[in-house]
């Protein structure tokens, strides 16, 4: 399907989400993402995802995501790659050691690389490297300044009150010129203008569903129209919105709703649990009624925030929605559409949930190779 003249394009992204945080099922989490990943190629997505997170147990065991990629890259040929995202502040990582990976990566994947930008603002993250809070939103924007300009001479110079090198060359250089497309994970409607001033696609989550999408949408639309271009980090803009699509489909609708749910509870409990000190997300759910569920955690999060006198908004539950592309192809068309209407020009698929078995994984990702995306192909 084209909007505005582009072809719309369907994604995946990884987290390495665990239930079982053993040795052994680590491992083997992080291959079945490969495995997924390789088969999203084969049967017509457009790219994969992966996330940098760091200590988040449960949640995230994706810590190193170029060395994930770069596997991918290599059992693959032509889907695109993508960090969704690099956390960016210079204690995560230093701006020149990702220009490197970037270009490697880059250079080795044949130019199919996508480089997102990001926070990493756990507590339990920042205090592993020793980030402060106040800074992470001006390093991530100088960082992507830095990434912008790096390559464009034989020798790259930078000197502000962060950080200050003489000239040097950053080598390898990338295969896309002047770099890789940039984008910045938006999770509110700050970081999303952010994203337009900056002359970088916008990464949304937009677990409230498509209204949601289309509220960050507009704001999208209307800070790319009134931006003066002094923001930019690069003559090189990027103006693309991707949507993320939290789907399990089977030819079984109630089942891939009852997986779905109880994935998404899981995903759900997981990151309050490191963003917002909630309790360690529950295992032994696959029998409870996992929609009822995340209305109940939500209730539960809403009174924690008032007790800490923290304003409530909608988005703090918006995770706990269950009202996505879970179903059979036709239900996962339907709210697709909605999606596309609201604006997506990337549909990103989230199916790797930490209690997601590897066969509904796969199974999801065939159902939206053989109906889904050539249904939206043949619009």
């Amino acid at each position: 399907m084209v909007r505005g003249g582009r072809r719309v394009k369907f994604s995946m992204i990884f987290e390495a989400q665990m239930t079982d945080t053993s040795v052994i099922n680590e491992r083997q989490v992080i291959h079945d993402c490969v495995e997924q990943a390789v088969l999203a190629e084969a049967v017509g997505f457009d790219a994969v995802w992966a996330v940098e997170h760091h200590s988040l147990k449960w949640y995230a065991h994706m810590s190193a995501p170029e060395i994930f990629l770069t596997y991918v890259a290599a059992k693959t040929s032509r889907i695109r790659i993508g960090h969704g995202v690099v956390c960016m502040p210079f204690g995560f990582n230093t701006p020149v050691r990702v220009a490197e990976r970037v270009a490697m990566l880059d250079i080795l994947s044949g130019g199919r690389l996508d480089v997102g930008a990001g926070r990493g603002a756990t507590k339990q993250e920042m205090s592993l490297f020793g980030v402060q809070p106040e800074d992470t939103y001006p390093e991530v924007e100088e960082a992507l300044h830095i990434l912008g300009h790096c390559w464009r001479d034989e020798t790259f110079e930078w000197h502000s009150d962060r950080i200050d090198f003489r000239p040097h060359p950053i080598l390898p250089r990338p295969v896309q010129e002047p770099h890789p497309p940039f984008f910045l994970a938006c999770t509110k409607n700050d970081t999303v203008a952010l994203a337009a001033e900056l002359g970088v696609g916008a990464l949304v989550l937009g677990f409230a569903g498509p209204d949601e999408v289309a509220g960050m949408r507009k704001i999208y639309d209307e800070a790319i129209k009134s931006r003066s271009g002094e923001r930019f980090v690069s003559d090189r803009t990027t103006e693309h919105f991707s949507a993320l699509c939290p789907t399990i489909v089977l030819d079984d609708a109630s089942d891939a709703l009852r997986i779905g749910a109880r994935g998404q509870r899981f995903f759900a409990e997981a990151i309050t649990h490191w963003y917002g000190g909630g309790p360690p997300p529950a295992v032994d759910t696959a029998d409870a009624d996992n929609v009822a569920g995340m209305q109940a955690d939500a209730e539960v999060l809403v009174a924690r925030l008032h007790e800490a006198n923290i304003p409530y908004t909608p988005n703090a539950t918006a995770i706990f929605n269950a009202e996505h592309a879970y179903g059979d192809p036709s239900n996962a068309i339907a709210y697709v559409e909605r999606l596309i209407d609201a604006g997506a020009d990337e549909i990103m698929c989230l199916i790797q949930m930490g209690t997601v078995p590897q066969a509904a994984c796969l199974e999801t990702i065939r159902q939206w190779g053989e109906h889904v995306i050539p249904y939206f192909r043949r619009r």
